[in-house]
């Protein structure tokens, strides 16, 4: 995702699943959008640390969310929101989270 009115959209109206160092909002989109694929968004605020700090959990989710892209519908709009503690997990910890928020997001909003 890239533009604002995604990531509000998503946080507004989605579904939110909480981890302890990752939130996790989803909205499944409606059938006329002009993207194919799921849509992946991230955020990654000043609490998380310094830019370099910042960029590095950023590439880190990215790389963890690459994996679980072939589970998603392909209208999906995911919004991953990191929160202070992401920068001292292990990538492995990080997909761990991710994947259960998610599973947590299918069961409260249902098969696709």
């Amino acid at each position: 995702m890239r533009r604002s009115t995604e990531f509000d959209a998503t946080i507004k109206h989605g579904v939110r699943a909480v981890q302890p160092d990752l939130v996790i909002y989803a909205r499944r989109g409606s059938d006329g959008g002009s993207a194919e694929g799921p849509r992946i968004g991230l955020i990654v605020g000043k609490a998380v640390g310094s830019a370099v700090e910042r960029h590095r959990v950023a590439r880190r989710i990215r790389h963890v969310a690459r994996g679980v892209l072939a589970e998603l519908d392909p209208r999906d709009r995911v919004v991953i929101r990191a929160l202070s503690g992401s920068r001292e997990l292990p990538s492995a910890r990080l997909e761990q989270e991710l994947r259960s928020g998610l599973r947590r997001v299918r069961e409260l909003t249902g098969p696709p």
